[in-house]
C-alpha cells in the first residue's frame, strides 16, 4: 500500500469512527427532542425510538407555563453576573500580567486557589453571610456569589491571554502620556474581544446551569430555572413528555450562545496560546 493510500485509509477510519462518537453522543438529545413533541398516549419505552405519529407541542407549552417565570430569573442572574465576573478578571489579569509588582505570583496563586474550593465546603458560612448582609433569598446575592466564584477563571483566562500583547505597545502608550488607566481603555481593552467572549461564554454556562448555589440561597418566587426544572422531575405525577420539553427549554440559551459564539470560542482559547 501506498504513503498516499495509508493516509487516505488512516483519515478515513478517523472520520468514521468521529462519527460514531457523534452518533452516540447526539442519541440522548434525540430522546429528548422526539419525546418533548409527543402526546402522552406515545410516551413509553417501547416507542422511546419512535417519531411522534402526530407531532404535538402540548408538552412544550406546559414545561413553558411552569418555566417561564424562572427564565426570567435565570437572565436577571446570568447576563450582570457574566459581564461583571469577565469586566473584574480582565481587570486581574491586566495588572497581573502587564505590570508585575513585588507578590504578584503570590497573590495570582492565591486567587486561582478560589477555583479549588468546592462549593459544599462554604455553603454554610455563605448562607450566613449572605443573611447577614441581607442578600439572602434575592438575585443581587446570587449575582454577588457568581461574580466572586467566576473571578478565578476569569483571572487565568484574561492573564494568559494579556500575556501574548506585545509589550511594546503599552511602552508607545506611556511615551504618550497615557497612564495605568488609560493604556487598559485605549490599548488593552480593544485587543480584548476574544477574551470576554472565552470568558463570557464560560461563565454564562456555568452560570446558567448551576444549581447548588439556586438551591440554597433561594426560595420561590426567586429561583433560577434549573431548580423548577428539578421541582417538576421531582413530581409525584411522571410526565416524560413534559420533563423532557422542560429540559429542552432550559438547554436552549446555552445553545443558542455556543451556535453563535462557538468559533469565537475556539479563536479566544487559541489568541494567548501562542506568544509572538
Amino acid at each position: 500500500m501506498s504513503t498516499l493510500a495509508w493516509k487516505r485509509s488512516t483519515r478515513l477510519l478517523i472520520y468514521l469512527v468521529l462519527i460514531i462518537l457523534v452518533i452516540l453522543y447526539l442519541v440522548p438529545v434525540y430522546v429528548v427532542v422526539v419525546t418533548s413533541l409527543k402526546n402522552n398516549a406515545e410516551v413509553s419505552l417501547t416507542q422511546m425510538w419512535n417519531l411522534p405519529s402526530v407531532f404535538s407541542f402540548s408538552s412544550i407549552k406546559a414545561a413553558w407555563a411552569q418555566l417561564g417565570p424562572n427564565f426570567g430569573n435565570s437572565f436577571e442572574l446570568a447576563i450582570p453576573a457574566t459581564i461583571l465576573s469577565a469586566l473584574l478578571g480582565s481587570l486581574n489579569g491586566y495588572a497581573l500580567s502587564k505590570w508585575k509588582f513585588k507578590g504578584s505570583n503570590v497573590l495570582f496563586f492565591l486567587i486561582l486557589f478560589g477555583m479549588f474550593i468546592p462549593y459544599q465546603s462554604v455553603l454554610i458560612p455563605l448562607l450566613r453571610v449572605m443573611d447577614t448582609i441581607g442578600l439572602y433569598n434575592t438575585i443581587a446575592g446570587l449575582i454577588l456569589v457568581h461574580v466572586v466564584y467566576g473571578i478565578p477563571i476569569a483571572t487565568l483566562i484574561f492573564r494568559n491571554f494579556y500575556v501574548a500583547i506585545p509589550t511594546e505597545l503599552m511602552e508607545a502608550g506611556k511615551i504618550d502620556g497615557t497612564g495605568y488607566w488609560g493604556i487598559f481603555r485605549h490599548i488593552i481593552l480593544p485587543l480584548s474581544i476574544p477574551g470576554f467572549v472565552v470568558a463570557g461564554i464560560w461563565q454564562f454556562t456555568q452560570i446558567w446551569n448551576n444549581f447548588l448555589f439556586a438551591v440554597s440561597l433561594t426560595n420561590p418566587p426567586n429561583q433560577p430555572v434549573t431548580v423548577a426544572l428539578v421541582n417538576i422531575a421531582g413530581s409525584q405525577t411522571i410526565q416524560w413528555n413534559v420533563q423532557m420539553a422542560s429540559a429542552l427549554l432550559v438547554s436552549i440559551p446555552t445553545l443558542i450562545v455556543y451556535i453563535l459564539l462557538g468559533k469565537y470560542f475556539v479563536r479566544g482559547l487559541l489568541a494567548g496560546s501562542v506568544k509572538g
